[in-house]
């Protein structure tokens, strides 16, 4: 039952905890009003005048081998060897569209980096594509991707306007225009220093009045800057792990110039690949069309020697007198040639590699026979494609163009191996034919002379002949790749922008402004309440000190003001539920014996006096017989509140009189107050109030009074309080909200736990009613609540 009781107890201090610090913000609702208006109407202000932006995104369907890639336009090729090795990875066309080189081609193609304005009443609008000009330029100089110029147009009538400098970087001749006049004619050539200005009218000249009456501002920016923001602002993302969808999305003010980023830089990417794939073909090409030149040579020489044999011999039909044996070495004639043919290929295909360099790319489909070597050179060109693509952005000390290099010449290496492997294999197979093709021609000894010559010589016309056919037809088929190359991306969805702009998001500023409007004077609050180091209320006490609380005194309208039987204040009422709590505090008093309550703090001005003076007035009221003994010797304050003789208790224990009732005087305005002044302040107080005459003079006023309240002086300040501490029943503590600081609690505490003062109990001064701190006195007493302009009258 008593854990119970004691959680019970705990809710309703925590409860109060938790009400307190409400009350600390909401007794200043009206700043938090205040603040969150203010708030809002900056964040509508910021929705009126900022520039909202809006996303674009289009998405295109990458080949990719690992992840399926897409259907190719070169299918129908394919017993051709068309589109093979022609996939792309993702990851890599991903970096390839965010690259700084297919952003700066975008933004040249549409112009970009020349932005039309025009001037608002607090903003300048973005006018692209619904411009009345056009700004286009000829002839660019060198410094014309490095300027950094503003140009400021009026337009006079329908064929005139005004142009005027209003921006010039140093890159630039401080005269952009060139020309002494400031007023030109549309279609005009304005010669600058930066190339041929041509300014004409658009569609939209005469169908909205953009620019009438305004000036419009040509802003040419450098092209590495454009480029550098339109790159931060384009994101390349795949759709998912497993799929080659990727998304292509910009964000920009105007909705238009974001669609057509993005559509023109997918065009140029897929262009970039094409040439690409074109490159390959046409080195191959050139190839097949340099072998096809040698070899037609060799052949008329061949076809020649045919002819002259024939007619030196008169030879017509010579295989049908050796067909028996004809017939069974054509099997390894055949073999022979096939061999011969792809000896050749190889011899020359190795020559070639020993001249290319790690920019020349390898012919391809020129090999007939299945093995490692076409596979090797397809992977060889695409490293090659590789280098050249990142050299267009970088140099050749650039660290992946370094790594391709390394990989290129390990690539050819093996490649060329491969090669002179195939054709050692086909040196031995050639052999082996040849050996075979021996042993049947012995069997032919007894044909003519003529026949194996002429056998001889139409053999290597064979050759030539099937060399040349096979290498007319690999022309043909990179004649085909050149005039069907496939796209390296295909289009899903076209570049379109959300109508709903991405930023800024209205819900989110309201919300941000309604949370920064109740922010900012909370911070205020809890900063001065962090700062604030006074006791403000009982509250500051709690858990600091075990000293007997009595009660709390509001601010007083009249702080001089003696407590009276009709006073209906909070303060009033305060004192006397103080003086109540003090009944219960001496009750081990016997009685007959005056109860003597001695008044202190930490320091001076804490309002100790005006306690000592109104708990005396109080217990008079109450019909007891009360002295007020001012023995703050060092400072009296009496006079504050009465008047009161320049002679009392320092003259009293300075004298040897013994009759103290001479230097007691009555308060005229109630019965049984009586007061005993501080007297003449003496040089030595510690001196007088550590005398016999103290304990004589308690001694003698104990059997008068029922009450003795006693004025000493601050304890942390001087001895005098300690001195006659003994004398005491109880001690009142008294501190003054807003003025002590928290950290003299521990003063206090020291007095009571070495109990040098007596009985303590603690009052705090002082206090706010009106934020809470108060106990609802002055209860059933109405108060004028006087009007600003009233308060200010009686101040003055």
């Amino acid at each position: 039952m008593q854990d119970f009781y004691n959680e019970v107890i705990e809710d309703e201090t925590n409860d109060v905890n938790l009400r307190e610090q409400l009350d600390k913000y909401v007794i200043h609702w009206k700043w938090f009003v205040l603040s969150v208006f203010l708030c809002l109407v900056l964040a509508v202000l910021y929705l009126r005048y900022t520039t909202p932006s809006y996303e674009a995104s289009t998405s295109i369907l990458v080949k990719d081998e690992k992840k399926g890639g897409m259907l190719s336009e070169l299918s129908a090729f394919s017993d051709l060897g068309l589109g093979v090795g022609s996939v792309s990875n993702v990851d890599n066309e991903i970096e390839v569209l965010k690259s700084r080189t297919l952003v700066e081609s975008t933004v040249k193609k549409l112009n970009l980096n020349i932005n039309l304005q025009v001037e608002g009443n607090v903003v300048d609008r973005d006018i692209y594509g619904r411009s009345p000009i056009d700004v286009y330029f000829l002839n660019k100089t060198e410094l014309f991707d490095e300027s950094n110029i503003v140009l400021k147009l009026d337009l006079l009538s329908n064929e005139t306007f005004s142009l005027e400098n209003e921006l010039v970087e140093k890159v630039v001749s401080e005269n952009v225009i060139l020309s002494s006049k400031k007023q030109f004619r549309f279609n005009e050539k304005i010669v600058t220093s930066i190339g041929t200005l041509i300014i004409g009218k658009t569609a939209f000249y005469n169908k909205n009045n953009i620019g009438k009456g305004k000036s419009i501002r040509i802003i040419i920016s450098p092209l590495e800057n454009v480029t550098a923001n339109f790159r931060k602002r384009v994101k390349v993302e795949p759709v998912s792990k497993t799929s080659s969808v990727v998304t292509v999305s910009i964000t920009d003010p105007v909705q238009k110039r974001a669609e057509e980023f993005l559509d023109n830089m997918i065009q140029i990417y897929n262009e970039n690949a094409a040439e690409d794939k074109n490159f390959i073909s046409e080195n191959t090409s050139k190839f097949i069309s340099e072998r096809l030149q040698l070899i037609t040579q060799e052949l008329d020489g061949v076809e020649q020697d045919v002819e002259s044999f024939k007619k030196s011999n008169r030879l017509t039909d010579i295989e049908s007198e050796a067909k028996l044996f004809i017939e069974g070495s054509n099997e390894y004639d055949k073999k022979g040639v096939e061999t011969e043919i792809q000896l050749n290929v190889v011899s020359s295909l190795l020559d070639f590699i020993k001249k290319s360099t790690n920019s020349d790319l390898l012919p391809t489909n020129i090999i007939t026979e299945t093995g490692e070597a076409g596979g090797l050179i397809t992977s060889y060109n695409q490293l090659v494609l590789d280098r050249n693509r990142i050299l267009k952005s970088a140099t050749t000390e650039n660290p992946s163009v370094v790594k391709l290099d390394q990989q290129i010449s390990a690539l050819k290496a093996n490649v060329a191996t491969s090669l002179k492997r195939m054709q050692s294999n086909l040196q031995i197979q050639n052999r082996d034919l040849k050996s075979q093709e021996n042993i049947l021609n012995s069997k032919i000894g007894k044909i003519p002379v003529q026949e194996r010559q002429f056998r001889v010589i139409a053999r290597q016309q064979k050759v030539k002949e099937e060399l040349y056919l096979y290498l007319l037809q690999k022309r043909e088929e990179t004649a085909i790749s050149l005039a069907a190359t496939e796209p390296n991306a295909r289009i899903i969805d076209a570049a379109k922008a959300n109508k709903i702009p991405v930023s800024p998001k209205k819900k989110v500023i309201y919300l941000a402004g309604f949370l920064i409007g109740l922010l900012i004077p909370f911070g205020i609050i809890y900063g001065y309440d962090l700062l604030d180091t006074k006791i403000k209320s009982r509250l500051d006490l709690e858990g600091k000190t075990q000293i007997p609380f009595i009660g709390d005194i509001p601010t007083s309208d009249n702080s001089n003001e003696l407590i009276k039987a009709e006073s209906r204040t909070s303060s009033a009422e305060a004192i006397r539920i103080v003086r109540t709590n003090l009944e219960f505090m001496l009750t081990n008093v016997p009685e007959g014996i005056a109860k003597t309550i001695f008044v202190t703090s930490t320091f001076p001005a804490e309002g100790k006096t005006l306690v000592s003076v109104n708990l005396a007035a109080t217990f008079a009221l109450s019909g007891r017989k009360v002295l007020l003994i001012g023995m703050d010797i060092r400072n009296p304050k009496f006079s504050d509140y009465f008047t009161v003789p320049n002679f009392g208790l320092t003259n009293y224990l300075s004298s040897n009189d013994t009759d103290i009732s001479k230097y007691i005087v009555k308060h005229h305005e109630y019965e049984n107050f009586f007061i005993l002044p501080s007297g003449v302040i003496p040089p030595n107080p510690a001196e007088l109030l550590m005398g016999k005459n103290v304990d004589r003079l308690f001694e003698t006023l104990k059997k008068e009074y029922d009450y003795i309240i006693v004025d000493t002086a601050p304890v942390s300040l001087v001895a005098d309080t300690l001195l006659v501490a003994k004398k005491a029943d109880t001690f009142v503590y008294v501190m003054r909200a807003n003025v002590l600081e928290k950290r003299m609690i521990s003063i206090a505490n020291t007095f009571y736990k070495e109990k040098k003062l007596p009985n303590m109990c603690l009052v705090l001064n002082d206090t706010d009613s009106t934020k809470g701190y108060g106990y609802g006195y002055g209860y059933g007493v109405k108060k004028e609540k006087k009007q600003w302009y009233k308060k200010i009258k009686d101040i003055s």
